[in-house]
């Protein structure tokens, strides 16, 4: 299969023909469709994220086509249509028995290898590790079964494959992590492909006002066409005094959807009493904060990380689709350029110079 291998971060990544074994128990193989351009994979890539391994096939978020099922599989098909998703379930530990599948006990994060602890890349004879257990900056991809969530068969490929990250992260950040009310005021620290899903998701409880900070003004345009009523620019004024003149007390909710730790104080200090900060971004690896924690009783603020969007993928990602194809997610507003996989470098430039609120790859 054709696939982009990043052989050492920091440096340019390369499209191989790599060797893909077969699924094996209770594992698919999934021909792409599309994957979204991630600033994970971004960070991966660039080395601001220390320890991952290499070689490795970066991408986290697609969707596909269902090609072979390994022995033990049950639920899926050749044939099916599917959104892949980056966190396994096991649907029997304690955190999916309690309803947080994405905080699954059986998950290896950052380690490069499908649940039986092997990859099915190679290279020459050497292993190529896979990025999030599905690997999809690449033509073809095997992983677990859980991690493919079908979907109905009308719903437009390209599109599904950004519910498989930003669009659950950022929207699942509003509707399962904080439970934001209706009338409620929301402030979101950086409008890139996850935050710009905050926003949206913002407008779809009928959250107000929902402001996007940004320190660039053209992602500020792209935020109020998610439904944000107002843009911060961050380079020109301060974002916390900007908040608490817009809403007379201060955020009910601010999401940091940006990896930035002066961007995690700025939201905390935005915050009204009775707020809740919602840490979505991951800093560069080593990144501390601090804060006054006199705000933090006195106030009763809540300082709250989520992952994933506390997703629940079997149940959101159908919710989603529904939710596109009935006219109230946008999706193709997301969508800024189109890329060959020969042609990530590129995407990946684009996104860290801010240029694209989604880059995506098409097969």
């Amino acid at each position: 299969m054709k696939a982009s291998v990043l052989f050492k971060q920091g440096e340019p990544i390369r499209v191989e023909d790599v060797s893909l074994a077969p699924p094996k128990e209770d594992e698919v193989l999934v021909r792409m469709a599309a994957s979204g351009v991630c600033h994970s994979c971004l960070h991966a890539a660039d080395g601001n994220w220390k320890g991952v391994p290499v070689p490795i096939v970066l991408g986290d978020e697609g969707a596909g086509v269902v090609e072979e099922v390994g022995p033990g599989v049950r639920d899926l098909k050749p044939g099916d249509h599917v959104i892949l998703s980056w966190a396994p379930t096991c649907g029997r530990c304690h955190y999916c028995v309690i309803g947080r599948p994405n905080l699954c006990e059986r998950r290896r994060p950052g380690q490069g290898v499908l649940l039986d602890g092997t990859s099915r890349m190679s290279l020459n004879g050497q292993t190529v590790h896979h990025y999030g257990y599905v690997a999809t900056y690449a033509s073809h991809s095997v992983m677990p079964e859980s991690c493919a969530i079908p979907i109905r068969k009308d719903m437009p490929l390209d599109k599904a494959a950004l519910i498989g990250c930003s669009v659950m992260t950022g929207v699942g950040a509003v509707l399962n992590t904080a439970q934001v009310p209706a009338g409620a005021s929301v402030a979101v620290f950086g409008v890139g492909g996850i935050g710009l899903n905050v926003v949206q998701g913002g407008a779809l409880v009928a959250a107000h006002p929902v402001i996007g900070v940004d320190v660039r003004p053209n992602k500020l345009d792209y935020a109020r066409k998610m439904g944000a009523t107002h843009g911060v620019d961050a380079s020109k004024e301060d974002p916390v005094k900007a908040i608490k003149d817009i809403t007379g007390r201060g955020a009910d909710y601010a999401f940091v959807a940006v990896g930035n730790a002066k961007a995690v104080e700025q939201a905390w200090d935005c915050l009204a009493p009775g707020g809740m900060c919602v840490l979505i971004g991951v800093p560069a690896t080593g990144s501390t904060v601090t804060f006054e924690v006199s705000r933090l009783q006195s106030g009763e603020r809540t300082m709250r990380g989520c992952s994933y969007g506390s997703a629940r993928t079997r149940e959101d990602f159908p919710r989603m689709v529904d939710l596109y194809l009935g006219g109230r997610l946008k999706i193709d507003e997301l969508i800024t350029r189109r890329y060959a996989l020969e042609e990530i470098n590129e995407a990946n430039r684009a996104l860290a110079e801010g240029e694209v609120a989604r880059g995506l790859i098409v097969f």
